[in-house]
């Protein structure tokens, strides 16, 4: 239970820092807010939990093609704020826009053989 409560502490100081950082200075905020500190927490958590580097490199692999549907997020986000939509709903639109992509790439994923699938092994 200490351990859990480690990890969410150190997790929510890194956010916090990030946001803050970000108050002041946009641009040193973003490139924090852009590190995959979540995914790099979530590999040591992991690691310690389970020191397998097969699992590691699956994990890692699928990490990087979840990342992908979600980049588009970030550009119209901002597209939607610039035109002067409200930012909770350039948010909440935003999200579903990563929550749909998401959705096909899983869907896509299940559809083609195993043989076929992609593997940065």
């Amino acid at each position: 239970m200490i351990y859990l409560a480690l990890k969410a502490a150190i997790s929510g100081i890194l956010i916090a820092a990030a946001s803050e950082l970000a108050k002041r200075y946009h641009g040193f905020g973003a490139l924090i807010a852009s590190l995959p500190l979540v995914s790099v927490l979530g590999m040591i958590w992991l690691w310690n939990a389970k020191p397998d580097a097969e699992n590691m490199a699956a994990h890692s692999a699928a990490t990087f093609w979840y990342v992908l549907p979600s980049l588009p997020m970030f550009l119209a986000i901002p597209a939607m704020l610039r035109h002067g939509l409200p930012f909770w709903l350039a948010l909440t639109l935003g999200c579903l826009l990563a929550i749909a992509l998401y959705t096909a790439m899983t869907r896509r994923s299940r559809q083609r053989p195993s043989s076929q699938q992609v593997c940065l092994c």
